[in-house]
């Protein structure tokens, strides 16, 4: 089979076109994560009887694991 001869316009095209994509996708990803870390921050807002009835993790010294205390 022989080899497909792409022009470079359309070569550079098809880059633009995928860098578009990679910009968006970043850009979305960005949006939630900063969403996610806003809504972290105003939990931790909490006063601080309300933030102690919250369960907190605790390492179990046998056996390494994380647990819910």
């Amino acid at each position: 089979m022989p080899p497909i001869i792409i022009s470079p316009l359309i070569k550079f095209a098809i880059g633009v076109a995928g860098a578009g994509v990679a910009m968006v996708w970043a850009a979305r990803e960005m949006r939630r994560l900063s969403e996610e870390l806003e809504r972290a921050k105003a939990a931790s807002a909490l006063d601080p009887t309300t933030r102690k009835a919250l369960p907190t993790l605790r390492r179990d010294p046998r056996t390494g694991e994380w647990r819910i205390v």
